[in-house]
């Protein structure tokens, strides 16, 4: 009897067999697959990530941040409300009281949250400036008075003394998104900044022994093809998390109007990020809730095996006990 397998979704069927990554040219041809295949598709990539990321004891990555800092970037990424080049309204609101940290943090964490990321708007920091010590002593309170808390941060480009500086004092996973396949990121993110700065700040926090969660954005105007693109850079920088967020168009920012991307093609982007990361964390960020709504769980079997929990920067999140369902239904199904 013949497969009933599209013979390309039969080929990548290898990455379950061997724990390799698909090739490029077979990630690019199951990205022209049609929609009615994207469900065997899904169903493999759920295989390999049972087989080779199925979490710690079988769960799922869950991790939540706080905005520390909020708005008056002086960058002009295209999708965020908090740059002033955007009118996009927003708290604004300079680093927050250590203390507040702390009490959001420990909130978190009594609700069963491990991961917790301290993020701020800006740039980022290419040296230790007064704001930056005082991070990391934000850092520091939180291993003191939760020591089983894994402190993360967001904080923009580094410098080669930032960067060590988090090594030194713990930091759990850093995360900076590469967003789009680099060579359009001038054009479809921002051009007051490089995607080199970022790839360069990804290079010297590996270089210092810090794990690095680094992903993009479904639907800034990218086809799929380069979202694999954005996939396939993700290898050469080996990234330990890969945060895959679907755009959520907010009014004041040049994005607002953007055609949503359907559902099966971010299925399929899921589906082949897995296979292209066979034993890689790739979480469901951004949009899962208010963009996919009922598709979520979907997309979760699609090779995901993580998401962000609770509010995000400047949209609302999940509420997390509905996640801790949510994490279970998987676990049953997977």
């Amino acid at each position: 009897m013949s497969s009933r397998l599209h013979p390309d979704i039969e080929r990548a069927y290898c990455v379950l067999d061997t724990g390799e990554p698909v090739s490029l040219e077979l990630a690019s041809a199951l990205g022209r697959l049609p929609e009615s295949e994207v469900l065997d598709l899904v169903s493999l990539a759920n295989k390999v990530k049972n087989r080779y990321a199925p979490g710690e004891g079988g769960g799922v990555h869950a991790c939540s941040i706080m905005n520390t800092k909020s708005g008056v970037c002086g960058e002009n990424c295209r999708f965020c409300a908090q740059s002033k080049h955007n009118s996009a309204e927003v708290e604004v609101y300079g680093l927050v009281d250590e203390m507040k940290v702390l009490e959001q943090a420990r909130m978190l964490h009594e609700q069963g949250i491990e991961r917790f990321g301290i993020v701020t708007s800006g740039y980022g920091y290419r040296k230790v400036t007064p704001e930056f010590e005082r991070i990391l002593g934000m850092i520091d309170l939180l291993h003191c008075e939760l020591p089983e808390l894994q402190v993360c941060a967001s904080l923009g480009v580094l410098g080669e003394v930032p960067a060590a500086e988090l090594a030194h004092h713990g930091i759990a996973y850093y995360n900076i998104n590469i967003q789009v396949d680099p060579d359009r990121y001038g054009e479809l993110i921002a051009d007051t900044h490089s995607v080199d700065e970022r790839i360069e700040t990804i290079r010297r926090l590996r270089s210092h022994g810090i794990a690095v969660c680094c992903g993009g954005i479904i639907g800034t105007g990218e086809t799929l093809q380069e979202r694999i693109g954005m996939i396939f850079a993700l290898q050469k920088l080996d990234v330990t998390v890969i945060p895959l967020n679907v755009l959520v168009p907010i009014d004041g920012t040049p994005l607002e109007g953007a055609a949503p991307v359907s559902v099966p093609e971010i299925a399929k982007t899921f589906a082949i990020c897995r296979l292209a990361h066979p034993s890689k964390i790739i979480k469901f960020a951004a949009g899962r809730e208010t963009v996919m709504k009922d598709f979520q769980g979907l997309l979760m079997q699609a090779g995901a095996n993580g998401f962000l929990t609770g509010g995000y920067l400047t949209t609302r999140g999940r509420d997390m006990e509905a996640d801790r369902q949510l994490a279970g239904q998987i676990a049953r199904f997977s």
